[in-house]
């Protein structure tokens, strides 16, 4: 889209209000939204792990779990209400707590967050790639990978590392700079066709040793009495993952919910989480449970049963199932990046250079800093504990949440004026002191301190899945206390 001249230095419109003839999300499209954030390689390890890591106790497993999802309906719920109402993504939405400036630049802390893990995301994503190549190359001379070409490194990726690298690049960018009407044609297809791969992946395990694979399951559904304060830990823990797995996109929960229909769509569409979570549960499981018998492991065992599902196709070992299985890891991590790092970053970028970007020149941005990214990611970035910096920018996150719902609902009673929104008129209502919402200011800092510290202070570390949370409260209580005045 072409970027019109205005004299107004806050307006782009591709983060402006949303026409209401444009609102065509339904809890459908919610649905498949959902269904993206859960299906990745990361969250099939991580719940496939927690059933195992205990003992595969089904209730405190699924019990926590849906604890966990119920605190993600419930602040996606609050956060999403207001961009719906008024149309804005979560960037726009900021200008009204923090000020029209204060906005650019906070916001930007999301977008350098984005941008990073876009820049990891599409390096293991471009392993599917690498994978690919290599079969193929394979199939062709099983000799030709043994050319001194292909056993060069330079920054840790030899020649087809690097192909793969730039095609991954170069197809995401190609996919999601178009419009959001196309990502969310993108979103719903990945999410229907990645259900359909974890069916056709079920039922190839199912097929394949029935009875064993179905009396091992079977074995998983111990009903125990989990109210006993041997559970009680345990229980909260799997709260705490799940709900930090999700927490990422809560606070930027708005840059999607502003396409909703109406508030009844959003509500119902944030209910299919629960729905998305027992489906997605049952097939991790069941997948990775049936590869372990398959593959003749020792089901007591836990520690050795595979639950990434690149390492169970590697160890199937066969190429057809191979190819078939990276195809729909394809689509799982590309639209995972989209939401969860792609367009948060794009709008933030947006926001901060409204009347400079588009979504053309926003996506190159993207796209260089990614690659880069990617170039030193194994060679440099993973070695330098790189990733404990961007968690500490991820602590300003959740006291973001904790000061625009107070903000929004109990300070200004969910009424927003939209003009002084995209205004920088001194006289504006959130144009504040100079820019600058001082108060706002004050409480992300105060707040920010504890889930930093739980990062860098070994003491606290064990408290980290919960950091998102108490950094909200002690934002929106220092927020209210100093505004309610």
């Amino acid at each position: 889209m072409i970027q019109d001249k205005s004299k107004n230095n806050l307006i782009n419109w591709e983060i402006v209000s949303v026409n209401p003839k444009d609102k065509n999300w339904d809890w459908k499209d919610l649905f498949t939204f959902w269904s993206i954030n859960i299906q990745s390689v990361i969250a099939f390890s991580l719940i496939t792990s927690l059933y195992l890591v205990y003992e595969l106790n089904l209730l405190i497993v699924f019990l926590g779990s849906l604890i966990g999802c119920v605190f993600v309906y419930f602040f996606a719920n609050l956060i999403g209400k207001p961009s719906q109402k008024y149309g804005i993504p979560f960037p726009v939405l900021l200008r009204t707590s923090f000020g029209i400036k204060g906005a650019k630049y906070f916001a930007l802390l999301r977008g350098l967050v984005g941008i990073f893990m876009f820049g990891i995301q599409t390096y293991f994503l471009s392993k599917v790639f690498n994978y690919l190549i290599r079969i193929f190359i394979f199939s062709i001379d099983n000799t030709i990978l043994d050319q001194d070409i292909f056993l060069t490194f330079l920054l840790g990726l030899n020649l087809i590392d690097l192909i793969s690298l730039i095609l991954t690049i170069l197809l995401q960018i190609f996919l999601f700079s178009k419009s959001h009407k196309f990502n969310k044609l993108f979103i719903n297809f990945s999410a229907i066709i990645v259900y359909f791969g974890m069916l056709l992946f079920a039922l190839v395990v199912l097929l394949y040793e029935y009875e064993h694979v179905t009396y091992a399951f079977s074995e998983i559904f111990i009903f125990q009495n989990i109210f006993t304060k041997n559970n009680i830990m345990p229980l909260l823990t799997v709260v705490g993952t799940i709900f930090a797995y999700f927490s990422i996109v809560i606070v930027n929960y708005g840059d999607f919910s502003r396409y909703v229909k109406n508030d009844n769509e959003l509500k119902k569409g944030n209910l299919s989480l629960i729905l998305n979570l027992i489906i997605f549960s049952f097939f991790a499981v069941f997948v990775v449970i049936g590869a372990d018998v398959i593959l003749n492991k020792n089901f007591e065992n836990m520690e050795i049963i595979l639950t990434n599902p690149t390492d169970i196709v590697g160890k199937l070992d066969n190429i057809q199932i191979t190819v078939i299985v990276l195809f729909f890891i394809f689509f799982a991590s590309a639209s995972t990046n989209l939401i969860a790092n792609y367009i948060p970053a794009q709008n933030s970028l947006l926001n901060f250079l409204p009347n400079k970007l588009n979504l053309k020149s926003s996506s190159v941005i993207i796209a260089f800093f990614g690659f880069i990214i990617g170039i030193f990611w194994l060679p440099l970035l993973s070695q330098v504990g790189i990733l404990s910096f961007i968690d500490t920018f991820g602590c300003f996150f959740g006291p973001f949440f904790g000061i625009m719902i107070v903000d929004y609902y109990l300070i200004k009673k969910s009424n927003l004026i939209n003009k002084d929104i995209f205004s920088s008129e001194k006289n504006s209502a959130y144009y504040y002191s100079g820019g600058w919402h001082i108060k706002a200011v004050y409480s992300l800092i105060v707040a920010f301190i504890f889930p930093a510290a739980t990062i860098w202070n070994d003491n606290l570390m064990h408290l980290q899945s919960y950091s998102w949370i108490i950094g909200a409260f002690i934002s929106s209580l220092t927020y209210y206390m100093l505004t309610s005045r």
